[in-house]
């Protein structure tokens, strides 16, 4: 294993990640939803929770029909969220703390109400045709393709105007840009320019895998049909060569962090997106672990927490970047449901101890670590039990097309309350005031009930709180070069309810200990251990020789003795 004197240092590498999908963060005018002058006014608690980088959800001018992932003016401020004034306010503010600003790169797709689209549909000779990807209708059925979004999961919607299809991997108000043609991509990359030029520290750039499309849209073999699409969806011909041309063009220019949404990625092919002898992104995560015990349209089964499997797919991971490229890791975002609930226990009696062992998780692997709003409080779902209670287009037309097929929708709902995107969209309890404190005006989404018991004001005033025990965790891993660059070994890998690994750099090896049940787990160390813990979610460490106990849901790091 290298010493840290051979490790190339980068700030990106060091930093923590903490995402802000910013209309559940902070309501500032009372119309319900979370705006930017709402993030200034949380700028000084964003600050002081030890975090270094800020990845902030679309903001971009849009119809909202996906949350703004639908952008109809890449250089607008949606007006809901505020202006481009308030935007200048928040990256100065941000600056000003020693925060640094990631934005979403959405460029597989635009909204159909984007200028771009708003031409390429009047005519098939019109100059933006080929902004996009189109099928003409005499040509016949197009070949199928799979959509997320769609009511029917059918990627082509027909366009009368023209008398053709256009391609959409999400909603039908999502059509997918053509980056076949240069002109497009000359566009994309001067935008780039354009918020690189006002300061910003990067780009997470969305489902960046699926911008190479196959050359005349051949018919996929079977295997690849349905949500198997994605899987080669993600290794489009000309994938590599247009990041290659995208970092020559745009990225090698700034100091910056970028890290792909990468669905599709393996292990046997995460390497030509981030190795950085390649000249393509920083970084990449996976969904390898999300799919853990999760079928189509999000229905779980018995493996949800399966643990040993969940260990098994994050050590393979590991082992990816031993040599070259770097690693990311995070357990929830805007995307997935909250971490206590997905991962480990949302009950009254476990959610906070819970809630603790999984923050000294993700701050104690290797690769950066992304935290999403809301965990650092241990948030947990909302488990709505009925489809109308939902917002998110995606739950709505799973859920339509499990009843048109006759499929079993008490079955979808319950596993909706595990798995459905709007779980972690609920707004952020800040105290125990009407609406958490989130906004004056009614949330466009419903807070969690629980605010009441589970919100900033109440934690900053204890001690031993979740939002502390962050602090605390955050600090850590600030100071500890081995949390951060050290090399990682997997131990107890069949074990059902421990997750145990070391971490090693030049002379210091740490030992970390995390038990994801609810029952006490005795485990005898292959080494001995100091008995003072450097992080501790209990007030007290039980060990006996080499023989750790740890208690239901603890979690220990602790020095090694050599």
């Amino acid at each position: 294993m290298p010493a840290l004197s051979e490790i190339k240092r980068e700030w990106w590498k060091e930093a923590i990640v903490y995402q802000i999908y910013p209309r559940s963060f902070q309501d500032s005018n009372g119309d319900g939803i979370g705006d930017i002058r709402g993030i200034i006014n949380r700028l000084d608690y964003i600050a002081s929770l030890g975090v270094d980088v800020i990845w902030l959800n679309p903001v971009y001018d849009s119809p909202n029909d996906d949350n703004g992932y639908d952008i109809a003016d890449y250089r607008q401020i949606m007006t809901e969220f505020g202006d481009m004034n308030d935007f200048d306010e928040l990256l100065a503010g941000m600056h000003a703390r020693g925060l640094k600003l990631v934005m979403d790169l959405v460029v597989n797709h635009s909204s159909d109400e984007h200028y771009w689209f708003q031409q390429s549909r009047q005519s098939r000779d019109n100059p933006y045709r080929d902004y996009y990807h189109w099928w003409p209708a005499e040509k016949g059925t197009p070949p199928r393709r799979w959509s997320y979004f769609d009511k029917e999961s059918n990627a082509w919607a027909y366009d009368a105007q023209t008398d053709a299809y256009y391609l959409h991997y999400f909603s039908e108000k999502q059509p997918d840009l053509n980056w076949e043609n240069p002109k497009l991509r000359a566009e994309i990359y001067d935008m780039m320019h354009f918020w690189f030029r006002k300061g910003i520290d990067g780009f997470r750039m969305d489902v960046i895998t699926f911008i190479s499309k196959h050359d005349g849209y051949p018919e996929f073999e079977e295997k690849y049909q349905g949500q198997h699409m994605i899987d080669i969806y993600a290794q489009g011909p000309r994938l590599h060569e247009y990041l290659q041309e995208m970092h020559h063009e745009v990225l090698q220019h700034y100091d910056i962090m970028t890290v792909a949404e990468g669905p599709g990625t393996k292990p046997d092919n995460v390497m030509k997106l981030v190795d950085e002898r390649r000249g393509e992104l920083n970084m990449n995560y996976h969904f390898d672990h999300q799919g853990i015990g999760v079928g189509e349209r999000y229905i779980i089964n018995e493996d949800f927490q399966n643990l040993v499997e969940f260990k098994r797919v994050l050590t393979e991971w590991d082992e990816v970047f031993s040599e070259h490229g770097w690693n990311t890791i995070y357990l929830g975002n805007h995307d997935f449901p909250r971490m206590v609930t997905r991962w480990a226990n949302d009950s009254p009696k476990w959610r906070a101890t819970a809630s603790k062992m999984l923050t000294t998780f993700l701050l104690s692997m290797r690769g950066t670590p992304y935290y999403y709003m809301g965990d650092e409080i241990g948030m947990s779902n909302i488990k709505f039990d009925r489809i109308d209670h939902y917002k998110d287009l995606m739950t709505i037309n799973w859920h339509h097309l499990t009843q048109a097929e006759g499929g079993d929708l008490n079955e979808f709902i319950e596993s909706h309350k595990i798995t459905a995107r709007d779980n972690a969209r609920t707004p952020i309890q800040w105290d125990s005031s009407e609406h958490a404190g989130f906004t004056t005006g009614t949330p466009w989404l419903p807070v969690n009930p629980n605010y009441t018991m589970v919100n900033v004001a109440a934690q900053e005033q204890d001690s031993q709180s979740e939002l502390n025990f962050f602090r605390k965790m955050a600090s850590l891993r600030k100071q500890s070069m081995t949390l951060i660059y050290g090399d990682y070994q997997c131990l107890f890998a069949d074990h059902e309810h421990a997750y145990v690994y070391t971490r090693t750099l030049d002379d210091e090896q740490l030992i970390v200990l995390l038990n994801f049940s609810e029952q006490s787990v005795a485990l005898e160390l292959p080494m001995a251990v100091k008995d003072s813990a450097l992080i501790n979610n209990y007030d007290h460490v039980d060990i006996d020789g080499k023989t750790v106990t740890l208690k239901p849901y603890q979690a220990l790091i602790l020095n090694t003795l050599a």
